[in-house]
């Protein structure tokens, strides 16, 4: 895993595991990284980091709407 120095705010800095979480969660939502992947940037198990989406306004299923009609027209 690459290593990435972000300059935040000092009230951030308080609630570092906070805020990386909240990244991974919103690059989780983005398509950037796979469940897994966010998890493990979190330092959590996938279940656990699962559980926490909800706190940031994340959806544990990340499948686009349109995705999901084409796959229904499908059937």
């Amino acid at each position: 895993m690459t290593t990435i120095t972000l300059q935040v705010p000092d009230s951030l800095g308080k609630h570092e595991h906070d805020t990386v979480r909240f990244i991974a969660a919103k690059l989780y939502e983005s398509g950037k990284l796979s469940l897994g992947e966010a998890a493990a940037m979190a330092d959590l198990p996938k279940r656990t980091f699962s559980d926490l989406l909800s706190n940031y306004d994340v959806s544990l299923i990340n499948y686009p709407v349109s995705e999901m009609l084409n796959d229904a027209e499908k059937i």
